[in-house]
């Protein structure tokens, strides 16, 4: 290229490799000639520019070696980096560069950011994301490997807390991202249609992911003042002989009773290592109660509740409200709790806690469900029984036809309580029926949909002494319980006579009761067994004293007096069957 006579539009010659060579400081040649030759080998091999034109050329053209006081190096053009300079982009890129933008940030929130030349916000959002999804898996393996821990942490006050603005702040943080990946991917450098595709993508997105977390919010707020309202402090409380024995009723305060008697006691028993529960039906009618020499009633009765023909079991909560309350002090509900140590004392289980439903509020409950499914076995009517003040029958309102029904709760509640043309044992199996049939409907999708209407429904009816520190086990074996059909047993039809809870003997019952849980207890918990709570068939067979009664893969002696004349077979009414489809 010596010699050459080209010259530029500016009629300087172009500079020969001698001359650029001489240009070069002497002492910067003799430090670096290495650098200089292997720099001038590389430019042949490479094809680079021999006029020195390329954009990371050193200026003088021939030398790798950089003048000291040539000032800073100048950064390299972004002009071809589609990502960060959209403007020099062929259409094509363009859209493709938009909607990699809004995926990132869906995925990776503030990746997006990071990729655009937003370093720090990128930098903080993608930690963020980071510790989020950590914090997820976390709870994913606890949920499997300890969940009570979990659900502790989920209910816990100071906890739940921290989650409930966590989320709130993650769903503004989320939003605002939203709207700066929008301003890079600069919606104007975009077709008509295309500009609003992403437009509209972009603010569904921002609806989905900052709504949703700003819903799981509000959710967590609403279970943070139901748990507060609903449970208790105090310690949690374990299993007894491996079992958790919670006593569940449903009654009322009608204008036509003097304060409130649990018209329907049950006796919830789980297996604490298989969740195999037991539905154990004590009768309202239940006379001579034991109260264990635990219970403060013990003092006042005891040869047990036998104050006359008006002293049944679910008078004892209406005794004690109206006349021993000073015996239990320190006690806020002293007549459920004194209904659960009579309950202690029928069964000879360790009660740990009750729940009381008040009926008045159960159709709410029910309709916050969004109804219940039951296959009703016989009419039912609602409405009847007789007026306690004119002594007149009372007119019936309507009925409730056999088959599947969809019940909403002022339905379902006249299911559940119904006494015309029934036996007592008859609604107690149609109650058992009414909470399989709850339990069934409360589905994870259920729960999410309704949480509100739940949350809500439950403060107004339900009551209970459960801690809130024993939440997390209760919903571990809740968890298991799914796995099993709940199996029924009673102290009364179908498994005892008709005066069975007239002429009680707890000695004998209590040890049936232990024959039938040690059944449910665990590994040799049975699944899957037939009438359960979800179904309360006919066709269960009692036989006289000394023999056994059949019915619902139960054996069980059935003891009354010698004297009595005892049916060869007790058997539900077509008013008392039924079961959950």
């Amino acid at each position: 290229m010596n010699g050459s006579t080209d010259h530029p539009e500016d009629g300087r010659p172009l500079p020969s490799a001698t001359r650029a060579l001489e240009e070069v400081p002497e002492d910067a040649r003799q430090d670096a000639p290495r650098g200089a030759a292997a720099a001038s080998s590389a430019d042949s091999r490479t094809g680079a520019d021999p006029y020195g034109e390329d954009d990371d050329a050193a200026p003088g053209g021939a030398s790798a070696v950089r003048d000291p006081g040539a000032g800073p190096r100048r950064a390299r053009s972004r002009l071809g980096d589609p990502l960060r300079s959209p403007r020099f982009a062929a259409p094509a890129t363009r859209t493709k560069r938009a909607w990699w933008l809004l995926g990132a940030t869906l995925l990776i929130p503030g990746s997006a950011q990071l990729v655009a030349g937003k370093r720090v916000v990128g930098r903080v959002a993608v930690r963020i994301t980071a510790v989020v999804w950590a914090l997820i898996l976390l709870a994913v393996v606890l949920w499997f490997v300890w969940r009570t821990a979990l659900v502790w942490l989920l209910t816990n006050s100071v906890t739940s807390a921290l989650l409930m603005y966590g989320l709130v702040a993650l769903a503004i943080g989320w939003v605002l991202l939203w709207f700066d990946t929008l301003r890079i991917i600069r919606p104007g450098l975009l077709g008509d249609g295309m500009r609003r595709g992403v437009v509209i993508t972009t603010v569904l997105a921002m609806v989905l992911t900052g709504g949703g977390l700003g819903y799981a919010a509000h959710l967590v707020s609403v279970a943070r003042h139901a748990v507060s309202d609903i449970f208790g402090g105090g310690m949690p409380f374990s299993a007894a002989d491996g079992r958790y024995n919670i006593l569940l009723m449903g009654g009322d305060a009608g204008e036509d009773r003097e304060g409130r008697r649990p018209d329907s006691m049950t006796v919830l028993s789980i297996d604490a290592s298989s969740g195999q529960t037991v539905t154990v039906s004590l009768p309202r009618n239940l006379q001579n109660v034991p109260f264990p020499d635990s219970s403060p009633m013990h003092s006042v009765y005891p040869d047990g509740f036998n104050c006359g023909d008006e002293c049944i079991m679910n008078a004892v909560y209406t005794d004690v409200m109206q006349n021993h309350k000073d015996l239990y002090p320190d006690v806020e509900d002293p007549g459920a709790q004194a209904t659960k140590e009579a309950a202690e004392g029928v069964t000879g289980l360790t009660i740990q806690a009750y729940a009381l439903i008040d009926m008045d509020g159960f159709a709410s409950l029910v309709d916050a469900l969004g109804g219940i499914d039951m296959n009703v076995g016989g009419r039912v009517p609602m409405g009847g029984g007789t007026n306690l003040d004119t002594g007149e029958k009372n007119p019936i309102l309507g009925w409730i036809e056999p088959g599947v029904q969809h019940m909403d709760g002022y339905h379902a509640l006249w299911y559940a309580r119904s006494r015309e043309g029934a036996t007592d044992y008859d609604r107690q199996a149609r109650q058992r029926c009414v909470q399989a049939a709850m339990l069934a409907q409360l589905n994870p999708v259920t729960v999410a949909t309704k949480f509100d209407e739940l949350a809500s429904s439950g403060q107004q009816i339900l009551e209970t002494d459960i801690p809130q520190a024993s939440i997390g086990s209760m919903v571990t074996v809740a968890t298991k319980a799914k796995n099993h059909e709940l199996q029924a047993y009673a102290a009364g039809p179908p498994y005892y006579d008709q005066s069975f809870p007239t002429y009680p003997d707890y000695e004998q019952f209590r040890s049936d009761l232990a024959d039938v849980l040690k059944k449910a207890s665990g590994d040799g918990a049975q699944a899957g067994a037939a009438g359960g709570a979800a179904s309360s068939s006919a066709g269960t067979g009692v036989s006289a004293a000394g023999g056994g009664v059949t019915g619902a893969g139960i054996g069980t002696a059935a003891v009354v007096p010698a004297a009595l004349k005892v049916s060869t077979e007790e058997t539900l009414s077509p008013n008392g069957t039924c079961s959950v489809p």
